[in-house]
């Protein structure tokens, strides 16, 4: 049957990108820390930073882990995936070159659209931000958290879903631009304008990773 044939790669392709979207494990795990007594909101509704912290770090380690299984189950190379065949010194270095060109890019995106569509900025304070309080640890903890969300999860991840769409779903140009739009919906927390600039930068970051094959430069401009 040829439809069965090249229906079945498809299937489990979107399977597999839907299992590593970070929504299944987030949720699993957010589940699991609620039911240990740990609550994301404070008495004041605001979010707490111990909690964010911990889901953060126990997602990152269990979507990773997850990859890891789904590609040696079809015999792929993690380490090929992620870092290719460039020398790592200079994917960081390279990394650090495109720091100015992802600030430039969100900035202006968040600049112009304040300017011409300031209906957008529809959220006062990043909810994120707030999250750094007024001690220096607090301060630590978020920048580890976005780190370790952005630089590491968040580009091996884009890397792995971009590499199970361009295989068996569809041309990379268009995985880059249906990734990157979810990518900007999953900030929307943070307001609509914040929502489009992540997007545009998540844009940018999969066409480097495309280009480079390696996740190292885009993680660390990233991180």
């Amino acid at each position: 049957m040829p439809s069965e044939a090249t229906g079945s790669p498809k299937l489990q392709a979107l399977g597999e990108m839907a299992l590593c979207s970070s929504i299944p494990t987030q949720l699993a795990i957010g589940w699991t820390l609620r039911l240990a007594g740990w609550s994301p909101l404070d008495a004041e509704g605001n979010l707490q930073l111990a909690f964010v912290t911990a889901l953060t770090i126990l997602d990152t380690i269990a979507l990773i882990a997850l990859m890891v299984a789904l590609m040696r189950s079809r015999r792929e190379r993690p380490s090929a995936l992620w870092l290719g065949t460039r020398p790592v010194p200079g994917e960081v270095l390279k990394g650090i070159v495109h720091v100015p060109i992802v600030f430039s890019i969100g900035a202006v995106l968040l600049l112009t659209m304040r300017a011409l569509t300031p209906q957008l900025h529809n959220v006062d304070v990043n909810p994120f931000e707030a999250l750094a309080g007024n001690s220096l640890r607090d301060a630590a903890l978020l920048t580890l958290v976005a780190i370790v969300a952005g630089g590491v999860r968040e580009e091996l991840q884009r890397a792995f879903l971009l590499d199970r769409f361009e295989r068996h779903l569809g041309p990379a140009w268009l995985g880059v631009v249906l990734l990157s739009t979810a990518l900007g919906l999953g900030h929307l927390l943070q307001g609509r304008d914040a929502a489009i600039a992540t997007g545009a930068m998540g844009a940018f970051w999969a066409v480097v990773y495309l280009r480079r094959r390696s996740s190292v430069a885009p993680m660390v401009s990233h991180g």
